[in-house]
C-alpha cells in the first residue's frame, strides 16, 4: 500500500530558530532538518525550503510567494497534502491568504512553534506531528485551510494570535469553516495600511497613508469599531478618492456592529463610505482587502466580502 506523501513548505520562524552566541533566536534549520523530528514514517515527507525568515518581516510579496508555492503543490498528482512551516506573528494572515487564492483539493495545513528548536520546552515537533497527520487525511481538504497548534486545529477564517508565550498561541474571533470566497489576484505589489485608532487621534495617520500609496486601509479601531470625528473626515476623503477603507477593532472578540454615532463612531465611519469588518480583525481584514483589490471586486462585493452573514 503507498503511504501518502506530505510536502512540507519551510518558510522560517520560530519553529526553525535556534539562539546563537549573541542571545537572539533567527531562523537556522532547513527543512530536512525539520523533517527529522517527526518520526511518523507511515507519511512520506519531502522539504521544500522556500525562505528562512521571522514571520513578523513577511511582505505581502513573500505571502503571495508561498500562496503560489502550495498552489504549485496541489497541481503535483504526487503529493496527498501541504503543511507550511511558518512564524507565529503572521500565520493567521498567510493562511487566509492561501485559503482565498486556492481551490483547495488537498489538505493545507499551517503550524509553527512558540519556542525555539533549542528551547528545552520546545512544542515545534509536536505540532508539525499533528500538521503532517492532519495533511494526510484526505478529509480535511473539505475545511479548508487550517492552522494545528497547541494540540488543536482551527479552520483559517477568523483566527487571530491572543498569546505570546503560551503553546496554545490561536484563538478565533468568530469560526466559520465555510466561506466560500476565490480571489486568485495577485497581492505581491499592493501597499494596504492598517492603522491604529486610539481615543482622541486625528486622520494624519490615514492621510498620509493614502500619500504613501496605500490602495486600501484597514482602521484597528476602537471597540465595536469606532474613531473620532477627524478620522471619520480623512476616511471620507480616502473614500471619496476611491481608496477603500475597512473597520476592523482592535478588540479581539465579538461581532463588530456600526452602530454608535456621536460623530465618530461605526455608524458615522458607514456614511463615510467605510466598510464595516463584522468578524475579521485587522491582520486578516488586510489580507482579504488586499485580495478583493487585486482581483478588481466592486464596492459591493469588498462589502459583502466583509459581512459575517
Amino acid at each position: 500500500m503507498k503511504k501518502p506523501l506530505v510536502a512540507v513548505i519551510a518558510t522560517g520562524g520560530t519553529i526553525a530558530s535556534e539562539r546563537g552566541a549573541d542571545g537572539s533566536s533567527k531562523p537556522s534549520l532547513g527543512g530536512d532538518s525539520l523533517l527529522d523530528l517527526v518520526s511518523d514514517r507511515d507519511i512520506d515527507l519531502r522539504a521544500v525550503d522556500l525562505m528562512a525568515k521571522d514571520s513578523s518581516s513577511l511582505t505581502l510579496s513573500d505571502m503571495q510567494a508561498i500562496s503560489s508555492a502550495v498552489e504549485d503543490l496541489l497541481h503535483d498528482p504526487a503529493i496527498d497534502g501541504v503543511v507550511i512551516l511558518h512564524g507565529t506573528d503572521a500565520m493567521e494572515e498567510t493562511a487566509l491568504l492561501v485559503q482565498l487564492q486556492n481551490r483547495l483539493t488537498k489538505p493545507v495545513i499551517l503550524t509553527g512553534a512558540q519556542f525555539t528548536a533549542d528551547h528545552p520546552q520546545a512544542d515545534g515537533p509536536g505540532n508539525l506531528a499533528a500538521a503532517v497527520a492532519a495533511a494526510a487525511e484526505s478529509s480535511n481538504a473539505q475545511r479548508g485551510v487550517l492552522v494545528c497548534f497547541g494540540g488543536q486545529t482551527y479552520p483559517a477564517w477568523g483566527l487571530y494570535k491572543h498569546s505570546a508565550d503560551t503553546v496554545t498561541a490561536f484563538r478565533q474571533s468568530m469560526p466559520l469553516e465555510n466561506v466560500s470566497l476565490n480571489l486568485p489576484g495577485n497581492v505581491g505589489d499592493l501597499r494596504v495600511d492598517i492603522i491604529a485608532i486610539y481615543p482622541g487621534c486625528d486622520g494624519a495617520l490615514v492621510d498620509a497613508s493614502l500619500i504613501a500609496g496605500a490602495k486600501g486601509v484597514v482602521l484597528a479601531a476602537l471597540g465595536s469599531g469606532n474613531a473620532t470625528p477627524a478620522v471619520v473626515d480623512a476616511v471620507r476623503r480616502a473614500t471619496t478618492s476611491g481608496i477603500p477603507v475597512v473597520v476592523s477593532s482592535r478588540v479581539p472578540q465579538g461581532l463588530l456592529v456600526a452602530s454608535y454615532g456621536g460623530g465618530g463612531g461605526g455608524h458615522d465611519l458607514a456614511l463615510a463610505g467605510a466598510v464595516h469588518s463584522d468578524n475579521l480583525r485587522p491582520g486578516q481584514a488586510r489580507i482579504l482587502l488586499a485580495s478583493l483589490i487585486a482581483a478588481g471586486e466592486s464596492t459591493e462585493s469588498i462589502k459583502a466580502a466583509f459581512s459575517a452573514g
